[in-house]
């Protein structure tokens, strides 16, 4: 069956491991939580020097940013196979109040930022109205 649409796809394709992932924009997985005082952010940014982050408060927007860089490939090394995307990232994640003015505490250990925000009375005020007229 030699020249069908499948066999044509791998021709085409050629050998995957041998092509670098494109420059594309990376979003890295996190998760959410609520707290007593405010929200803990916890994302994986594996692979990525503390330096290499910026984080932001705008109204109800949280974003993260930053690269990560390949630090292994060099002169005179050439790649096999690559699947972890080295390229810049970006993650934004909307809350339900303001956390603009929220205090943030930010702890980088093992590949996991961690973001403690700890809201202002107007975030817990709007909350409260939010639960209120449920």
């Amino acid at each position: 069956m030699s020249g069908g649409p499948f066999d044509r796809f791998f021709r085409d394709t050629g050998d995957l491991r041998h092509r670098r992932p494109s420059g594309r924009l990376w979003n890295p997985a996190a998760d959410v939580y609520r707290t007593r005082d405010g929200w803990l952010v916890k994302l994986d940014l594996a692979g990525v020097k503390s330096d290499d982050i910026e984080i932001t408060l705008d109204g109800a927007l949280l974003r993260v940013s930053g690269l990560r860089r390949d630090s292994f490939c060099g002169e005179g090394i050439s790649h096999y196979q690559l699947e972890i995307t080295y390229s810049r990232f970006e993650k934004i994640i909307q809350f339900p109040c303001s956390i603009e003015r929220a205090s943030v505490e930010r702890d980088y250990r093992d590949g996991l930022l961690l973001l403690r925000l700890h809201e202002n009375e107007e975030c817990r005020e709007e909350m409260r109205s939010r639960a209120a007229t449920r």
